[in-house]
């Protein structure tokens, strides 16, 4: 038999190749003379880059600002000397951020704007950003910033990077940002949260305070009005479905660069070549670190079920936990129903063999 485990990430626990790993090595107890293919999955946020990989890729390593403004090395690829993919919490991740130091009234998004200047000056005109696990909400006003644009306060200043000072931006321009006419810059994300949601929906995640929370909403909307009346000759991009991804770093895009929006997970599926891998497959296995109502649409799981169906494939599941009103799959096991111990990738790998024993 042949088995395709195509996981997402088991929040914050094990990455998705760590949670394939883990799954195969279990099945494999059970059932060690199916062939089994590892394929993990992403939606656009952390572990991006090491799902798509590909022979042919060049790693690319850029140091750039980091969300506290530190530096980091951040990795990117680049496909074919023309297309790049960017890994935004590469760059300005929650995870780059310790727990007592996350505050998102202070961290930005600017290494990601370094990102796309390096994407471009490596000759880049195709560029891929996976939006998701970053520690701010900045409105993507740093992300400009460090890409070469002029984004200045009443007084002809400039804007200070984060998002405390965000309620005070008057005017943006192009200032030094290179020409990017004519450069394709898609946003890979699972999140269709609009701009003037953003410090509510992912504020709290990132370390708000329900003051920040009010502040941040605040001072977003201010920001709106001044990129779309500046850098989007007025057309309206905060209420487009994905605008506050990664704290509103896809609605800087949309205004800055005319970037588009494409659903992550079917993206991401897409190019590291998922269907194809089914055509003589007999099972599927996913999995992610909480099977709930969120892990629908748009998500791994969702995505790979979809997949499943139009080729008719059961599909099971390996998850973390069990929530409310999740996908319905063909069978399922729970790894930790009392939450990640100190081997996820025992309780993981147990529960594959456990789902493995009942085929």
């Amino acid at each position: 038999m042949k088995v395709i485990i195509a996981p997402d990430g088991f929040g914050g626990t094990l990455s998705a190749g760590d949670a394939a790993a883990a799954i195969a090595a279990g099945w494999r107890r059970e059932r060690p003379d199916d062939a089994i293919v590892k394929i993990p999955l992403s939606d656009g946020g952390e572990g991006l880059l090491d799902v798509v990989v590909r022979d042919g890729d060049r790693w690319m390593a850029s140091e750039v600002a980091g969300p506290l403004g530190r530096p980091v090395e951040a990795a990117w690829l680049l496909r074919d000397g023309h297309t790049a993919i960017i890994e935004s919490a590469r760059a300005c991740g929650l995870a780059l951020v310790p727990e007592e130091r996350r505050n998102p009234l202070r961290t930005t998004t600017y290494g990601v704007g370094q990102l796309l200047g390096a994407a471009h000056a490596a000759g880049a005109t195709r560029i891929l950003v996976g939006l998701g696990g970053s520690a701010t909400v900045d409105g993507g006003a740093g992300a400009l910033t460090g890409l070469g644009f002029r984004i200045t306060v009443e007084d002809g200043s400039g804007l200070k990077v984060g998002a405390e000072d965000l309620h005070r931006v008057a005017a943006a321009d192009r200032g030094w940002c290179p020409d990017l006419d004519g450069i394709d810059v898609r946003l890979l994300s699972d999140v269709t949260t609009t701009l003037d949601r953003s410090a509510q929906v992912f504020g709290p995640q990132k370390g708000a305070t329900p003051e920040m929370v009010d502040e941040l909403a605040h001072a977003l909307m201010r920001w709106a009005d001044v990129a779309e009346r500046d850098l989007a000759d007025g057309t309206r991009h905060r209420d487009t479905p994905g605008a506050g991804a990664a704290g509103g770093l896809g609605f800087a895009l949309t205004c800055g660069l005319g970037a588009q929006y494409e659903p992550g997970a079917e993206r991401i599926a897409a190019l590291a070549g998922f269907d194809a891998a089914l055509v003589d497959a007999d099972v599927v296995i996913t999995g992610e670190g909480r099977l709930d109502e969120t892990s629908g649409a748009g998500k791994v799981i969702g995505t790979v079920r979809e997949h499943c169906r139009t080729a008719g494939l059961p599909l099971l599941g390996v998850v973390g936990q069990l929530g409310e009103g999740g996908p319905t799959l063909d069978d399922i096991e729970e790894a930790a129903p009392d939450g990640p111990g100190a081997e996820p990738v025992h309780e993981v790998s147990a529960a594959a063999q456990r789902l493995a024993g009942r085929r």
